[in-house]
């Protein structure tokens, strides 16, 4: 880590875009440590066979039938910011047609705060299922193993039965995006026109509202098929994990809020008393009509009174 190259390439960032991608890239490697990735044999199988089980048991729990991505991988810092660079940019293009005050200003303030960003991610992610949004090619699946470790030393509980609880969490969102090959593009034309709307200076709360609605049913089915599929007890994982999360520093928790951790949060417990309320109606299996047709996510309405989508959706 060194914190003078990261201040460097921001500084020395160029281009007329309003973010230089590049130094984006360059700041926040240098700014984070990557973390150990030293692995054995069975350090690799462990992994394997954690993710193989998810599958197995999230397919007979749920009742769908999902195929994993092509892409496992177990990265350290560096990977994962590598992999999520393209992303963000993707992501943020429409910002490029802004005009900017002071154009260098600007880039090297928009280049530092996006630095800072990744790095303060790549430093609390522990796993990520990638659908390639706004991109082309396969899906992925991503385990960072440093924050894993690092996480599951933090919260004194066995790495193999944390990292099992990691693998069946991001395994789950691969069988959401599995079952429904129409989420990826949903998410991403509604992403898209979220941003596009910000960029030119408008506010589109109901699009903003549906985009958020989405997302809840997503965190909140991974939730409930993780809980049926999971293969040991793992009440006292999430109860250190939120206290954890709860108990940081003042600038951790700045930029938590700032990055919207809470709304994630949010979306977790929302989604999941939606899910709970459809499958103790319907069963599990039942849960996954969600993912039949786009016209089947709850509403913002819906996720509060899961009787109304059960009315709605035979």
């Amino acid at each position: 880590m060194n914190l003078f190259r990261a201040a460097l390439a921001v500084a020395d960032s160029e281009g007329d875009a309003p973010v230089d991608w590049t130094a984006v890239g360059s700041a926040a490697c240098a700014a984070t440590d990557p973390g150990d990735l030293t692995l054995s044999a069975a350090d690799r199988d462990a992994y394997a066979d954690d993710v193989a089980d998810a599958r197995d048991g999230i397919r007979a729990a749920a009742g769908v039938d999902f195929e994993l991505p092509e892409t496992v991988q177990i990265q350290h810092r560096h990977h994962w910011i590598d992999a999520n660079v393209d992303t963000f940019r993707r992501l943020l293009a429409p910002l490029e047609g802004q005009g900017m005050l002071v154009p260098s200003i600007a880039r090297t303030a928009n280049t530092g705060s996006m630095a800072v960003t990744l790095g303060f991610l790549a430093n609390n992610v522990l796993g990520q299922y990638d659908p390639l949004l706004l991109g082309d090619g396969d899906h992925g699946l991503y385990f960072v193993h440093p924050n894993i470790v690092s996480i599951a030393e933090a919260l004194d509980v066995g790495l193999p039965r944390f990292r099992r609880w990691i693998a069946f969490h991001e395994v789950a969102h691969a069988a959401e995006f599995g079952t429904a090959p129409w989420l990826s593009t949903h998410l991403e034309s509604h992403m898209e026109e979220t941003v596009a709307e910000l960029a030119a200076g408008r506010f589109d709360r109901s699009a903003l509202a549906e985009l958020n609605a989405t997302m809840t049913a997503v965190e909140g089915y991974a939730e409930l098929v993780m809980d049926r599929a999971f293969d040991r007890e793992y009440a006292d994982l999430r109860t250190k994990l939120d206290d954890r999360r709860r108990n940081v520093g003042p600038v951790s928790r700045l930029v938590r809020r700032l990055l919207g951790f809470g709304m994630k949060r949010r979306q977790y417990e929302r989604g999941k008393a939606f899910f709970d309320a459809v499958a103790d109606a319907r069963g599990v299996s039942g849960a996954a009509a969600v993912w039949e047709a786009p016209e089947n996510l709850p509403s913002d309405e819906e996720l509060d009174d899961p009787e109304k989508w059960l009315a709605r959706v035979a």
